[in-house]
C-alpha cells in the first residue's frame, strides 16, 4: 500500500514526464511545411492586440506612481535629477517585464487554457485528429509562438508608456522639459539593460503559451475541467515567470550586466 508521500511524488514525476513529451511534440511541429500562418496571425491579434489597452494603462500608471513615490526621498538627498535614470532602468530591467508578464499570464494563459479545455470537453480536438488534422500544429504551435512574439512587444510598449507616465509624474510638482527628461533617460540606459530584459520576455512568453496550451489540451472531460484548466494555467505560468526571472537575474549578474 503506497503512502500519501509516494503517491504525491509519483504524480509529480508523471506530470513532469507528460510536460516534457508535450514540449517535444511542440518543437517537432514548429518547422513543418504546413505551418498555419493565418491562424498564427489571428492568434497574435487575439492575444496581443486585445491585451494592448490593459498593458498600456498598466505601464503608464507604473511609471507615474514610481516617480511620485521616489521623488520625496530623492529630494532629501538632493538627487532629483537622478529620478529619470533610476525609473528608466527599473522599468526596463525588472518592473515592466515581470508585471506585464504576470498580466499576460492572467489574460493569455487563462484564455488559452479555457479555450482548449472547452475544445477538449466538446471533443473538437478528437474530431480534428480523426479527420486527419494536426491539433498540435493548428492549436498549440500557433498559440505558443504568438505568445513568444507578443509578450516582448507588449513589454516594450509598456516601458515606453511607463517613461511617459514618469515624465508626467515629474511635472506634477515641478516643470521639466521633455527634451531634458528623455535626454537623462537615454543617457542612463545601455544595451546591457535592454538586451537581457528583452531575452527574458521571450522566455516569459514561451512559459505563458506553453502552460496555457498544456493545461487546456490535457484537461479532463467534464465542464468543471475547463475552469480548473484556466485557473491552473494562470497559477503555473505565474510561478514559472517568477522562477525564470530569478534565474535570469542570477545569470545577468554573473555575466556582469
Amino acid at each position: 500500500m503506497e503512502n500519501t508521500e509516494d503517491i504525491f511524488y509519483k504524480k509529480i514525476l508523471v506530470e513532469s514526464g507528460n510536460e516534457v513529451l508535450f514540449m517535444f511534440r511542440f518543437f517537432r511541429n514548429i518547422f513543418r511545411w504546413d505551418f498555419e500562418g493565418n491562424e498564427f496571425i489571428r492568434q497574435c491579434y487575439m492575444i496581443g492586440y486585445r491585451s494592448f489597452p490593459l498593458v498600456a494603462i498598466t505601464g503608464f500608471i507604473v511609471g507615474f506612481v514610481m516617480t511620485l513615490q521616489s521623488e520625496p526621498t530623492m529630494k532629501e538627498f538632493g538627487a532629483v535629477s537622478f529620478i529619470p535614470r533610476m525609473v528608466a532602468i527599473s522599468l526596463v530591467r525588472e518592473i515592466c517585464p515581470v508585471i506585464i508578464a504576470l498580466i499576460c499570464a492572467g489574460k493569455m494563459a487563462s484564455g488559452i487554457g479555457a479555450e482548449l479545455g472547452s475544445m477538449k470537453v466538446t471533443e473538437q480536438i478528437d474530431a480534428m485528429e480523426v479527420s486527419g488534422g494536426n491539433p498540435i500544429q493548428y492549436l498549440v504551435v500557433t498559440r505558443i509562438l504568438a505568445c513568444i512574439c507578443m509578450v516582448p512587444i507588449l513589454t516594450v510598449v509598456a516601458e515606453g508608456l511607463g517613461l511617459l507616465g514618469s515624465y508626467a509624474g515629474m511635472n506634477v510638482s515641478g516643470k521639466v522639459s521633455a527634451v531634458l527628461y528623455f535626454h537623462k533617460v537615454f543617457t542612463g540606459i545601455t544595451f546591457g539593460d535592454l538586451i537581457p530584459a528583452f531575452i527574458k520576455t521571450i522566455f516569459f512568453g514561451f512559459a505563458i503559451g506553453f502552460v496555457g496550451c498544456y493545461k487546456g489540451y490535457n484537461s479532463d472531460r467534464g465542464t468543471e475541467s475547463v475552469g480548473i484548466a484556466a485557473n491552473s494555467a494562470v497559477v503555473s505560468s505565474s510561478l514559472w515567470i517568477i522562477v525564470i526571472d530569478a534565474i535570469a537575474v542570477q545569470l545577468t549578474s554573473a555575466l556582469g550586466y
